[in-house]
Formats: C-alpha cells, structure tokens, sequence
C-alpha cells in the first residue's frame, strides 16, 4: 500500500463529531467490538503519542488498524539500489561495504559518519553527524549486523545517492536484530518483530516506523477477544478470515501469504461496508415522492429543439431520454452524467430544465464559480433566445425567465432576483453557492441540476432538495471522466450516463510537453506560437499554479504566479497584444469583467489560474500555455486543455515545465500530451493517485472514501461484495444483525455521503 492511501492529514476523528454531546458521551454503535474500534488514540495511548499518530491522519483505534505497511522487508533480502528515486522515503535492505569518520571541517566536538551501502550491484550513501560519543555508537552498530534495514528520505550529492541520519536496525544472518541507530528503537524494533517479515509504515522524522509498529502491536493486544461483526456463515460463504486474525496477518505476518489473508477480509469489510449503505439508501430514494415530469408536446422544449441550431448528437439524444424516462416516474431521479470535455452536457441539463418548467415547476442549475455560472446563465440565455425572455413584448406565449444569482449580484438585481424566485415567476434559476443563502425562498423546485458537484459538501447540496413538499429530481454533471468501477463504488446510488461523443464541427487539440529542462531553446517557441495564433485571429490563455510568488511563503520554489507573469508578458514575451488577467481575489465584478472582455474578443491573451477549469467556453480560444504543469494532476490538466478547440479552429496546448526528464512528473505530463481521450486520461489518474483524489477530496464529506480498496484491483471483490449487499438489504436495516447495522453506521460516518437520505 502507498503512503497516499492513508486518511488525509487533519482529518478530525468521525467518533469524537459523532459521540460527543454536552454533559455526557453517546455512541452510535450498538456493539462492543465498534466501541473498541472507535475509541480514540488518546484514550488508548496518552495525548503525546495520540498527537504524533494524527500527524499521519489517524485518531482512532481503527485508522490504526487500517494504516497498513507500506511494503514488507524480509531480513534475508537485499533491496535492488539501483531503484531508488531521490525525494521519496525509501526502506532498504543492503550490506555496509564500508564505514569511515572524521572531524567535521576542524571541529573537534562535531563528527562526521559516512557508510557504504550495497545490494552487490547498487549503492548507497548514508551521512551522521553528531558527537563523538554518537558517531562512535553509531559505527558500533553499523558494524554489528551481516546487513541492516535502512529507512529515510533519499537524497542526492555529487551525483551520488544518500540518506542522511537514516532510522535503522542491523540484522545477523538469521535476520534476527542485534543493532540498532539507538537503543530505543532496538527495543521497539525487537518487540514488534515477531517473524522475518518486517512492514515499513509510511513514517514522518518524528514518527519512526518503529513507533507506529509499537503502537499496532499495542493495538493488536488491546483488540484481543473482540467478536467478529460478520455473521459466521457470511465469513465461510467468502473464504475469510476473523476480523482479529486480518489485523493480525496485515501487521505481523509470518509468511508473505498472510499478508494477501489479511486484506481480503478487510477490503471486503470496506467494499460491503460500502455497498450496505448504498442498497439502504437506494431503498429510502425509492419511497421518497418527486413531481412527475413528462413531455408536453407544443411546449418551451419543443419550441427549444426546434429553435436549435445544431442535430443532438446520438449520445445527447439516448441520455436525454434516459434522464426523461427518470423523471417521468414520482421516485427521485438521481443520475450522474459523465462527459468529455465539450461533449454537450448543458445542452442536455438544459433540456431536462425546460420540460420541468413545461411541467409547472422551477429548475434550478448549481454552478461552483461566479465565472461558471455567468458563463452557463449566458450560454442559456443565448441557447434560448427569447424563450429566455417572458414579460418581454417579443417573448413567446410559453416564454420563462431565466435569473442569475451569485454573490456578485447585489443591491436591486437582488431584490428582483429574489421575488422572482420566490414568486415562481423565474422557471430557470442559475447560480452559485447564493443560492444555498436562507435568504433564497424557492417556489416549487421539481429539477436540481448540479455541475462539477465534487465542489460542494455534501450537506449544501442538500439544502436546495429540502425546500418543498416533495423531493426534486436531481441530475449531477461532470466533467471528470470516472471510470465505471469508480462510479459503481463511490457513486453506487447514482444511475450513470456517459457523453463520449463530441458535437460537429469541435476541432481536436494538440497537446505537447515542453520540458526545459532538456530543450531550454524551446520555451521561446511556446510564446512565438501564442504570437502566431493571435496573429491569425484568435486568442490564447496563459495559466499559473498561483495567483502571486508571496503565496507560498519565503521558503517555497519558484512558480509561476499569474501576477508576475501577467506584468513580465506584457513587457516582454508578448507586447504589444492585449492581456487580461483572471484570478479567485479579484472581485466578482472584475471576474466578470475579465471574463466577459476575453468572449467578446477584446483581450487576445488572458493569464489565469485554474478559475478556468471547468465551464469557460470561449470558442476563439484556439492555444492554451500551462505553466509549471507538473503541479497540476492528470485530470487537471485534461480538464484545463478542454477550454481550447472549443470552436472550428484546432487547439494547441503546451505543458510548460522545468522538472528533469527521466522524473515519473515528466513522463506523467507525456502520457496526457498523447491522448485526447478522458476515460484514457482518468484510468491514468486511477492507476498513479487514490480515487477520492480523482474525484476530489470534497468528493466524500472532506476525505477520501475509500481506505484499502483499490477499485481498479477490486473489481472482482467490490462486484462480489455488491451482491451480498443486495441479498441483505431485503431485510429491513433494523432488523439485521447489530454488527452489520454498525458496519452500515461506520460507513455513514466515513463518507458523510449523506444527500440522498435526508428527511
């Protein structure tokens, strides 16, 4: 397992929030076995050891018995050097070839230690410095051992590799543990291990792997004699093992088989877990009423296709009638439509919007950014045309009103936007978080459509669902391509539709990598093409990881900052054109502004930050710049370059950065430039990060959902653990066995997934 798949750092503890009550503490589990499992590190362990352990993002008894190792060391190993990268933390097993120390430049007091490290083919440099009572203990124990376990961060000098005051234990030829880099790290190393099989957890400097296996083994022993909340017979069905014996074998293992045991029981836990909650969801969606929604044929979506200027293309048609199918039933739609950049996913929310205003009832669109909103209530309204425009003099008998409500609409434009919400007289309401405002009264809501839904908490998409008598239908967009056993995981009560095709006429994008770091010459190419491409009529954008060089403080890297690099293109690189700039401070206004002058063809060059991530279509934009591209994922970048090519003219798009070639962020960058094709681009991301950051961390209640399972790897078992869940949710969830009610409640908390279950 990689360190990534821990539980983010910050992450407050889902028992302390669920439990704690003024006066008295309640638990919201009914066994013995969860209260033990969610105790906190600080009742078990002391403050002082809770605090470094929460570094790491563990709180409870629990997170630490999921924190597994991240790779597994026999002392009778070596560890091929030559694989090690520098900047990663890295466990090595090797031979000390040599040992020598000296005064470090004249100083008597300070020693300098180096060793040799060897695997017969590789080596390593290891740096001490210190006193000359520690560098002698240290040469002593170096000495001791037929090879040693190395742990620390690789670094680089004079071309060569090393770790500097590296944690580590040396071992004799049975790989038993005669020395150590202190004595209390000998002590805990010899207690916790109990086999030739030594896990290497994901560690801080503070927090040796030595300590978090102290910890699990203090752990294991505190958990000893819990009852298995799996019923016996559903543990024999699945070939598993008790719930102990898994914490057992994941953490001290006596052969490498037990490690493999461990992990199918909890990752099964976690998949059914999952799936348990999702079934009972899906049931209570089902007895909730919504407005039934059907075609009325002469009404404002007739007069809307008719009025198009451009055939639906076949995938836009076949989700339309899926979504159509949906809301013509009184259960709650609740559909993910997944679509490739450009692929015309507003066109279809916006007809599913229309016939709920044929219907009788308002549909509201939810944007994340002031700029996507302004960008959606401007594309609808020039989609509509004066079906947009009722109360007006030209507007057809069928005509609505369309309003846009952000923060950056105040004074009178508010009040007018307000009635007209709450009156019903608007049908369309576009907007941004404003609208989640107890200010906003709605009139009868029968259609919430949600873009790039990963930006909201869970609990504020709920707000506008709860407005109302009944429950609206809901129709969430992304344009994040989520592969189908991503979205049959995390997005289990979600029914999928899936946009591949683009509309006619879309010109393709070409994406190349620009690393300078071996071809300096040619970062000047990159601007003569964006001079090129203005010169022919069209426009560029320029985008930055931040909006100023102040932001990541006195000790950060240089990276590209929007404002330095606006000021030096305008003086430099491209004088002479026009540049605007685009950031999240600048105020709504000015966002708008920015904004709306790139459209209209008044800005030739507009330097941004990822504000323009999703939703911008401005169809002359024909080349994109990304600098510093490294620093953005995958999807990030697929979803930055799919605000170019927009139009009939084909995109350019460069990723712009320094790092060395032969670095997994280069080839990262290479693998995107050489295809275009998003569910490409996300298996990708899938493969190199965990879910929930493909998702987004806001994905699942503030961190990632999923703790063991890998669903590329998982498919069999969550597939597997999705039936069982099926057959169990036939019985009433009152009614099942209380481990399995707590199992469902544990989920509950972890995800926080919450929006489809509320009264």
């Amino acid at each position: 397992m990689s360190a990534s798949s821990r539980p983010a750092p910050g992450h407050h503890s889902r028992t302390a929030a669920s439990r704690r009550v003024p006066g008295r503490v309640v638990s919201p589990f009914r066994t013995d076995t969860f209260e033990r499992l969610e105790a906190t590190l600080g009742s078990v362990f002391g403050s002082r050891t809770a605090k470094a352990l929460s570094a790491v993002g563990l709180h409870t008894v629990d997170d630490l018995m999921h924190y597994t190792p991240r790779d597994y060391l026999s002392g009778t190993q070596r560890t091929d050097l030559r694989t090690l990268v520098p900047d990663e933390r890295a466990a090595v097993v090797a031979e000390v070839a040599s040992l020598s120390s000296a005064p470090f430049r004249g100083d008597p007091r300070r020693y300098r230690l180096e060793a040799r490290l060897t695997d017969g083919r590789g080596f390593l440099n290891l740096i001490f410095f210190g006193k000359k009572y520690l560098v002698d203990y240290w040469q002593r124990q170096l000495s001791m051992g037929e090879r040693g376990i190395f742990v620390g961060k690789i670094g680089e000098f004079n071309d060569q590799l090393q770790m500097t005051h590296p944690d580590f234990v040396m071992l004799d030829a049975a790989g038993r543990i005669v020395g150590a880099a202190d004595e209390k790290r000998a002590l805990m190393a010899q207690v916790v291990t109990k086999s030739d099989i030594i896990g290497i957890y994901p560690a801080r400097a503070t927090l040796p792997t030595w300590q978090i296996a102290e910890c699990m083994a203090m752990g294991l022993d505190m958990l000893a004699g819990i009852v298995d909340f799996l019923p016996p017979s559903l543990v024999r069905e699945e070939g598993l093992v008790g719930l102990w014996e898994a914490f057992d074998l994941v953490h001290r293992p006596k052969v490498p088989d037990d490690v493999a045991r461990g992990l199918k029981r909890l990752k099964f836990d976690e998949a059914l877990g999952l799936q348990l909650l999702m079934a009972y969801r899906r049931k209570e969606s089902s007895r909730r009423r919504a407005p039934v929604i059907t075609h009325r044929s002469g009404g404002l979506l007739d007069a809307f296709d008719a009025a198009l200027p451009f055939t639906l293309t076949r995938g836009q048609r076949a989700v339309g009638d899926e979504i159509a199918a949906d809301m013509s039933g009184s259960v709650p739609m609740a559909r993910l439509v997944q679509g490739e950049v450009g692929s015309g996913k507003t066109v279809v929310a916006l007809r599913a919007m229309l016939a709920a205003v044929d219907a009788g009832h308002q549909a509201v669109l939810l944007a994340p950014t002031e700029v996507l909103a302004g960008q959606h209530e401007g594309s609808i309204r020039k989609l509509l045309g004066p079906l947009a425009a009722a109360g007006t003099l030209d507007a057809p008998e069928h005509a609505t009103h369309l309003v846009l409500l952000t923060g950056a609409v105040t004074g009178a434009a508010r009040k007018q936007a307000l009635a007209a919400i709450s009156s019903g007289q608007a049908g369309l309401v576009v907007g941004t978080h404003a609208l989640l405002s107890e200010a906003v009264h709605f009139s009868d809501i029968g259609l919430i459509v949600v873009d790039e839904q990963h930006r909201f908490g869970v609990e504020q998409r709920a707000v506008l669902a709860d407005q109302g008598d009944h429950r609206p239908h809901q129709l969430v967009l992304t344009a994040t391509p989520i592969p189908r056993s991503v979205a049959m995981t995390v997005f289990g009560d979600l029914e999928l539709s899936t946009l591949s095709e683009l509309p006619q006429g879309r010109a393709g994008v070409q994406t190349t990598a620009v690393l300078t770091a071996q071809h300096p010459t040619w970062l000047a190419r990159v601007w003569q093409r964006v001079l090129e491409e203005v010169h022919s009529g069209r426009q560029a954008f320029v985008v930055c990881p931040r909006v100023s060089q102040t932001d990541g403080g006195k000790s950060a890297e240089p990276v590209a900052a929007a404002q330095e690099v606006f000021e030096r293109l305008g003086s430099h690189e491209l004088k002479g054109l026009r540049l605007g700039l685009l950031h999240g401070r600048m105020s709504g206004a000015d966002k708008e502004s920015a904004m709306a002058a790139f459209a209209a063809g008044q800005t030739d060059v507009l330097v941004t930050t990822t504000v323009i991530e999703v939703g911008v279509d401005v169809p002359n934009a024909s080349a994109m710049v990304v600098l510093d591209a490294d620093r953005y994922g995958v999807s990030q970048l697929h979803q930055l370059r799919g605000r170019i090519g927009r139009g009939s003219f084909p995109g350019i798009c460069l990723f712009v950065s320094g790092v060395d070639p032969r670095t997994p962020a280069a080839q990262r960058l290479q693998q995107v430039a050489q295809t275009n094709d998003g569910f490409a681009v996300a298996e990708l991301d899938l493969e190199q990060r965990r879910e929930g950051d493909v998702l987004g961390a806001e994905q699942a209640g503030g961190r990632s959902t999923l703790r063991l399972l890998r669903v590329l790897d998982d498919a069999d078992l969550i597939g597997r653990a999705r039936d069982v869940a099926a057959a169990l949710s036939t019985t009433a969830l009152e009614a099942l066995d209380p481990g399995l009610q707590d199992m469902v409640k544990a989920a509950q908390l972890n995800t926080d997934a919450a929006w489809m279950e509320r009264d």
